[in-house]
């Protein structure tokens, strides 16, 4: 009888360990696509930025003598009022 608990404990312990290999094996892949999908991210975050970087200056001027435009504006409306 003790034998036979023995053995059944055995079994038991050795489906644990299998199931636990296969989540382990899941979590690994599940963990490398997630690193594949964050790094695939931060390059279109990066190119986006550079991007970005590029037409911001290039509309910097046009905002300038608009803003200029309406600061002067400003006062002038508050004048009237």
């Amino acid at each position: 009888m003790l034998r036979e608990q023995l053995e059944q404990r055995v079994r038991d312990l050795k489906a644990e360990y299998a199931a636990g290999q296969t989540m382990l094996t899941d979590l690994e892949t599940r963990q490398a696509t997630l690193r594949d999908t964050l790094l695939r991210i931060s390059g279109a975050i990066q190119v986006l930025e550079e991007e970005l970087a590029k037409v911001v200056p290039a509309a910097a001027p046009a905002l300038a003598p608009s803003a200029a435009a309406s600061d002067t504006s400003l006062p002038h409306s508050s004048e009237g009022v």
